[in-house]
Order: structure tokens, then sequence, then C-alpha cells
């Protein structure tokens, strides 16, 4: 059994690392930028945004003073028992955000959207998001949470099967050109692309493709991983650099989630994460143990099953 006081305090322990300790993957990728960027002011930039998370870490202050919109994302095994159920666990969700934002502390961001009433806790009416995901087997939950800014930075176009993949590309410079052109983002970014699904399906594995999947990870459909290197090299090369100066470092990496979708369209999104890339992860297991790490492992082979039943070569795959 996963007691609520574990995860109402693992919650609030890496909703402190989200805002804090910048992901190593995601340094390494910064790391590689600044070996390939030649504009001078550019690589200052990408520099001192690898001082500024060392000094985040030693003050132990939040990396960003716009500690953006947290949200949280649950994956749980299928044997897992949690005390009170899942509204208890959403519960202890909700009190270790808002124990977070005053102690860390976190900007107080979220505001009913009509009055602008401010709890001063990011808590409200659907607020903070809760995705859920299963997986076979397994007594544990993980627990992920991600803070990304809650303004720009998306944006969603449907096209059409006979757009093509030069059809995906041409949207995706697009909005890369503008993201960078009229400072919607903060770059430079892990970029997700959601391709495929409904209209809200195409969004939100856009928004998890750039949020819980590591730099340096691939898709395993041979099609979208030649997708993902492909658009990574275009967003480097249209000539912006980091918070839209001349340069070659818009994109950290770039990742391609997809969905079945209606036979007459394609519908497609692109995301950019924050600068400073800020996610954490819990593994609460029954017999009381925690663990922590920076990768969400959230797209499982699992998740990205097309068969109607999970299949035992799947299975597998799955195992490695």
């Amino acid at each position: 059994m996963i007691r609520i006081e574990a995860i109402e305090e693992a919650a609030f322990e890496i909703t402190s690392r989200a805002a804090i300790e910048i992901p190593e993957d995601y340094r390494t990728g910064l790391r590689e930028l600044v070996k390939g960027e030649k504009a001078e002011l550019s690589r200052f930039v990408l520099e001192a945004m690898l001082d500024n998370y060392e000094a985040a870490e030693q003050d132990r202050r939040a990396m960003c003073a716009d500690t953006g919109v947290p949200r949280f994302f649950v994956k749980a095994g299928n044997e897992a028992a949690i005390e009170g159920g899942f509204v208890a666990l959403e519960a202890s969700l909700r009190r270790a955000l808002a124990r977070a934002t005053q102690e860390v502390p976190l900007r107080p961001n979220r505001v009913h959207p009509l009055t602008r009433q401010d709890n001063n806790n990011n808590v409200g009416i659907n607020a903070p998001e809760i995705d859920y995901s299963f997986e076979p087997g397994g007594d544990w939950v993980d627990i992920t949470t991600v803070h990304k800014g809650g303004l720009f930075g998306s944006d969603y176009r449907m096209l059409f099967p006979g757009d093509g993949i030069d059809g995906i590309k041409r949207f995706f410079l697009d909005v890369m050109y503008e993201f960078g052109r009229r400072g919607l983002a903060c770059q430079p970014a892990i970029v997700g692309v959601g391709i495929g699904g409904s209209k809200d399906v195409a969004m939100t594995l856009g928004k998890q493709a750039a949020c819980l999947r590591v730099v340096g990870d691939r898709n395993p459909d041979p099609a979208a991983a030649k997708l993902e290197d492909e658009l990574k090299e275009m967003g480097n090369a249209i000539g912006m650099g980091p918070m839209g100066y001349v340069g070659s470092s818009m994109v950290v990496d770039c990742h391609v989630e997809l969905g079945y979708t209606h036979t007459g369209g394609m519908p497609m999104s692109v995301h950019s994460f924050c600068l400073s890339s800020r996610r954490a992860v819990a593994r609460l297991h029954g017999d009381g143990r925690v663990e922590y790490r920076t990768d969400p492992n959230w797209f499982t082979p699992y998740m990205r099953r097309e068969s109607v039943e999970w299949q035992t070569t799947e299975k597998a795959l799955a195992a490695g």
C-alpha cells in the first residue's frame, strides 16, 4: 500500500527539485550547442545559462523567477494500491504544490480567468492539471512534475494528407521563426511535435513530447526518429540562437509523437519547453521505497502500442 503521506512528501520534493535542479541530459545538450555556436553573443548567453544553473543549485533558489504553471503526470502500475485511492492522491498533490509555492518559493501564477482571483498557492479550478497513464504489472506509482511557462511557446495547425512531410517541415519552420522573432518562447529548448490523433490529442502529444522525454531520446518508429533529426537540424539552421539573437542554437532536441488520425486530416502541434527544462520524477513502491530521477519514461512501449491487445511480442520488446 502506497501511503498518502509519502505521496505528498515526494510531490513536494520533486516540485522543489524541478524548480532548482536542471536535469543533466538538458545540460549536456546545452553544452553541445555551445560547442557549435559561432555567434559570440549567443555563445555568451548559453554559457551564462549554464552558470546560472550552478548558482541556483548552490543557493537552493528557483533557477527562473517565473516558475511557470506546475503540473503533474501520474503513471500507475496496474497492481498499485494507493491509500484512499486516486481522489486522495489528487488532494495530496494539491497540498504539496500549495506548500511548495510558499516554501521553495514558487511564483503564484494561477489566477481565475475572469475575476483574476489569485489564491496565492498555484491551486484552483482545474489547477494543477493531472494527467494519467497506466502500465501492466507493477505496484508502483510514478509522479512527475513539470514547470512549463503557460503563456506562449505552443502552436497548432490542421494539415492534410497531401501536405506530407514537406508540409510538416514548413509548419515547423514557420512556428520556430515566429517563436524567435516575436519572443514567444524561451530558446534554446526541447521542442515537442505532436502529429495525428484528434485536435486535442495532437496538442497533448506535442506538449508531452517536449516535457516528458530526455535529450538524445529517439522515437522507436524509424520514420518519426528520422523526422526528429531533420527538424532539429532545420530549427538550428534558420539563423537564430538563444532568446532570438543571431545564432544557430534554438533547438536543444526535437521529439515527435504520433497518433492514428482521421483519414482526411493530419493535425499537428509544436511546443517549445522552457530553457530551464524543469522536470523531476518520484517512483513510490508498495513496500515504502521512494526513488528520484529526472527521466519521466512516460512514452513506454505499452503507451505506444498499436494492436487491440497487448501482444506477447510487444511485451518482449518492452522487457528489452
